[in-house]
């Protein structure tokens, strides 16, 4: 069986919250996510296949996505 975390890989990006201040509204009108903020640090939840989308979003717009 697989590890869950496997799927949380494919499923989600944290970053730090600071980093989604300029495109928090764009991000959530574009793409269907998810934000779950919490001691400043954002989790974003998505689709795999809107996730992608959502972490080219991020890198386009200079937030860096580990």
């Amino acid at each position: 069986m697989p590890d869950a975390s496997t799927f949380r890989d494919r499923t989600e990006i944290v970053v730090p919250c600071e980093s989604l201040s300029e495109v928090r509204n764009e991000l959530e009108s574009e793409f269907t996510v998810t934000v779950f903020p919490r001691d400043g640090v954002c989790r974003i939840i998505a689709s795999p296949v809107e996730i992608r989308a959502v972490e080219q979003f991020l890198t386009n717009h200079g937030v860096t996505v580990p």
